[in-house]
């Protein structure tokens, strides 16, 4: 008897082991927090609501081979004594299974300049590095892409496959929302 009630009692801790998933989940920055990673602590900060039309939401989505999934864009316009310092948006997306989020930053001529990780869910290792997300800094539209300039990281391709979607996105949004409309 005794013997049958250490078996199960065993039975259940693996089972609750096997069970309990790991806590992946990192938060690495807010939103106050990543809008001075972008602009630092002296910019102000605008938002700049883009409601696109199907037109423009199927341009975007051609030129950035992403699906968009609304037509109202968030773009963060960073400003200090007026001057525009450049463009932020975030971007969140599924890497596999859970959220990834994205600060995706323009310099004022809507070229790539940082992008920092303010969310990531899936396990650590799937994370692409500052050092990868580096080579694509001031990338044409076109060129952000394995098939060109880009290279991929080895066992964590949905998530830099991901990245690269919004990277892509972010640019085609303001070369459509932006740009095309000034």
């Amino acid at each position: 008897m005794k013997f049958i009630k250490s078996r199960q009692l065993l039975l259940c801790l693996l089972l609750s082991l096997f069970i309990a998933s790991p806590g992946y989940a990192k938060i690495y920055y807010s939103k106050q927090e990543a809008m001075e990673l972008a602009f630092g602590k002296e910019a102000s900060v605008e938002r700049l609501s883009l409601f696109l039309t199907d037109d423009e939401v199927q341009r975007i989505q051609q030129l950035a081979r992403a699906k968009i999934d609304s037509a109202l864009f968030t773009f963060y316009v960073g400003k200090k004594a007026g001057e525009i310092l450049g463009y932020a948006a975030i971007e969140s997306h599924k890497v596999r299974t859970k959220p990834e989020t994205l600060l995706v930053v323009l310099n004022p001529q809507g070229q790539l300049t940082q992008v920092q990780t303010l969310a990531f869910h899936e396990p650590p290792e799937y994370q692409p590095s500052a050092r990868w997300y580096a080579q694509l800094f001031n990338l044409p539209l076109e060129e952000v892409s394995f098939r060109k300039k880009v290279q991929g990281i080895s066992g964590a391709t949905l998530s830099s496959r991901a990245a690269l979607d919004s990277v892509r996105r972010v640019l085609a949004v303001y070369q459509v929302g932006v740009v095309e409309k000034q």
